[in-house]
């Protein structure tokens, strides 16, 4: 059965790489900020790249905040990525501001201790007894980051509280490389340009559908 899947165009984010990625691992792809297309879909990907607060502002411009909340309420899948995993949690704090997320999970998304940034490159995670993302994928298998804030380990025992599952990467610290609740999946890295690996990682979460 082929997923539908919808990449919300809300102004930011690695639109045509997701896109091509989704569609390689098998999906119906649209790219599009039709809210209805949105909230039908069988799986809805919110990327994001650049700064959390701008990030926030694009989605609420098109009312991508109450889609993402109409679907969870539904039960219909969502999956973020980089930034678009980011604006999951309650609030971010960049450059000594902080912007309220769309406040799926709890937690606050800080700069990384680490003494350089960004975090840009490949890194092995280590993921949870019982992921769905990363079944099938082996131990030290490194995925493609870029970024400078991330939801450090250090704050996220209400999360795990929650009952979510965790990925966990270091970059000077350990930090969430993805987080599995219930049907919101995200992953800090960027599947669509991690190769083989990230390919595994999409083609699992369209499992999911």
């Amino acid at each position: 059965m082929t997923r539908r899947v919808v990449v919300l165009d809300y102004g930011s984010g690695n639109l045509r790489s997701a896109e091509r990625a989704l569609a390689r691992a098998g999906a119906d792809v649209t790219v599009t900020a039709d809210l209805a297309a949105a909230a039908e879909c069988d799986g809805l990907v919110v990327p994001g790249v650049g700064a959390f607060a701008a990030c926030m502002t694009g989605l609420r411009g098109i009312g991508g905040e109450k889609v993402i909340a109409s679907r969870l309420e539904r039960g219909r899948p969502v999956l973020g990525i980089c930034v678009g995993m980011q604006i999951l949690f309650a609030a971010g704090v960049e450059h000594g501001v902080r912007a309220d997320g769309c406040g799926v999970w709890p937690g606050l998304v800080e700069r990384l201790g680490a003494p350089m940034l960004p975090h840009m490159g490949w890194n092995t995670v280590a993921a949870p007894a019982g992921s769905v993302l990363f079944n099938g994928i082996p131990d030290g298998t490194r995925f493609y980051f870029v970024h400078s804030y991330a939801l450090r380990m250090a704050d996220a025992a209400p999360l795990i509280d929650a009952g979510a599952r965790i990925t966990v990467a270091e970059h000077g610290e350990p930090f969430a490389a993805a987080v599995e609740h219930g049907v919101v999946s995200a992953a800090q890295f960027h599947p669509e340009k991690s190769g083989d690996a990230g390919a595994m990682v999409l083609s699992n979460w369209l499992e999911t559908l």
